[in-house]
């Protein structure tokens, strides 16, 4: 089974190799106004049961990453998600904040 967690580092990596991935915003609307990555699918962690569906369809395509501002949240969200049988995702240790650090520094810290 994967590992909970990605670094900022392992993701970065696989996203420059072409590595298919889906990344989940899951922070609300106003957070993700203020910083994002690239390509992210709003998911706010409150909509996630009621958008299992559509998580479990995307997770047949690609390996999710879950991110959040500083990686509890999306911790969380992976944790519940793999109890409901979504294995194929992970959660950006660190979250936003910590990928605005290490990998993307014009991205905007809060």
């Amino acid at each position: 089974m994967l590992p909970l967690e990605i670094t900022p580092a392992e993701l970065k990596k696989k996203l420059e190799s072409g590595e298919r991935l889906i990344l989940i915003d899951c922070r609300e609307p106003v957070e993700h106004q203020i910083a994002s990555i690239e390509g992210a699918h709003l998911i706010p962690m409150n909509t996630v049961p009621a958008r299992l569906p559509q998580i479990e369809n995307l997770a047949e395509e690609a390996l999710l990453v879950v991110y959040c501002h500083h990686g509890m949240r999306s911790l969380s969200v992976v944790n519940w998600l793999r109890e409901q049988g979504v294995t194929n995702c992970q959660s950006l240790r660190g979250g936003i904040d910590r990928w605005s650090i290490e990998v993307d520094p014009r991205l905007p810290r809060y």
